[in-house]
């Protein structure tokens, strides 16, 4: 089971740090070693989202996730998202972008650096709407109880999350003007970009999450007439492609998991840039770190581990919500990826103790014969 689920991370790892020594000897393959290794600590939180979500899709889906969207995840957002940074903040070709990036490394990360504050913008709104969206609805299983009863109460008042985020936004891109202004205003137009970028990630957010939502709403309704219509198929010897029976709700939750990883990936695009500038190595660590992250995805999925040990989702949420502030502070001040990093294990180590606790309690609760409402407390929460 392992060696099945990892096993191409494993060739990717071999293959990448096989062409890292061919490229730049042993010191370009200590670079993606650690590269490969910030990603992965990096991204942990994304991998158990990304399990919440990819369980309600079907084998194809499944395999989409690993195949295609490891393409994406890998060359895209590693390799092309740097690159077309470049190009639009620069104005340049893309292939004179490429040419720079490979060039005159100095100038492409100056230029990665002074779009960091659109880029964090952008992933910031999108991941904090993901956080609200978790914190405010109401749940059976609840973590942190204090926190989540008063809050999923006030979930109940429409567009709050939004409404939040937008406030969150204006008083990011306020104190960025102000901080400019301060400095002889030579960056003043940059809150301006601050303000569109992150309205941009909550409109993305919006769009994608919202059809997704709307798709899985019907999902069930729809396996079942595609169920119907494959026995007929059957029957009259006609083929259906796998991509039909899909459904359009696999797809958009395919769409929604590619533009989250997306988000989750602004962070080690960046933070890749203290270790090195050079895109070749930036593209093969962050790479492996990606791959790792889509089997450990499949992996957790294929276990059940999220319903083994419930309150990993909201750990993974929570990590979610403070990586979301970081991205929104790091506009103005620099973070070192070692904090963000930290962050996002603490809470997901605490919430997997909290789980662990959990299970303990729920079975002494059994062994003792506790009643149903006892259960359902010692279930519910901490």
């Amino acid at each position: 089971m392992l060696l099945k689920t990892f096993g191409w991370s494993f060739v990717v790892t071999a293959v990448g740090l096989a062409a890292a020594v061919l490229y730049g000897g042993w010191t370009a393959f200590g670079i993606v070693a650690i590269l490969s290794i910030l990603e992965i600590s990096l991204s942990f939180d994304n991998a158990v989202v990304n399990a919440g979500i990819l369980k309600k899709m079907n084998a194809f889906w499944q395999k989409i996730f690993l195949t295609v969207g490891v393409l994406i995840a890998v060359f895209g957002m590693r390799l092309v998202f740097p690159v077309v940074i470049v190009a639009i903040t620069a104005k340049k070709s893309p292939i004179d972008a490429v040419d720079l990036a490979l060039t005159d490394k100095n100038q492409y990360q100056q230029l990665v650096t002074d779009a960091h504050p659109a880029i964090a913008a952008f992933g910031g709104m999108f991941l904090l709407m993901i956080f609200l969206d978790f914190i405010f609805e109401d749940r059976d299983i609840q973590w942190l109880r204090w926190i989540e009863r008063p809050l999923a109460k006030l979930g109940k008042v429409d567009m709050l999350s939004v409404c939040i985020a937008l406030v969150v936004l204006l008083i990011t891109s306020f104190t960025f003007a102000t901080h400019a202004h301060q400095h002889g205003g030579a960056h003043i137009d940059k809150a301006q970009t601050v303000l569109i970028s992150g309205i941009a990630g909550l409109i993305t957010y919006l769009v994608v999450g919202g059809l997704s939502g709307f798709f899985e709403d019907r999902l069930e309704e729809e396996e079942e007439r595609e169920h119907e219509e494959e026995e007929e198929a059957r029957r009259t010897g006609k083929d259906r492609s796998a991509v039909v029976l899909a459904g359009k709700a696999a797809f958009f939750m395919f769409l929604y998991l590619e533009v989250l990883d997306a988000s989750f990936s602004f962070d080690g695009v960046i933070g890749a840039f203290a270790i090195t500038n050079d895109i070749i190595l930036m593209a093969l660590g962050l790479g492996i770190g990606a791959m790792y992250v889509r089997s450990l995805t499949v992996y957790l999925v294929r276990q059940g581990t999220l319903d083994d040990y419930v309150f990993l989702e909201h750990g993974a949420h929570y990590a979610i919500g403070a990586l979301a502030v970081i991205l929104m502070v790091t506009i103005q001040y620099e973070i070192n990826e070692v904090i963000t990093g930290l962050v996002g294990v603490i809470l997901i180590g605490w919430s997997f103790w909290s789980s662990v606790r959990r299970n303990r309690a729920l079975a002494a609760a059994e062994g003792k014969g506790a009643t149903s409402d006892e259960r359902a407390e010692v279930s519910s929460g901490v």
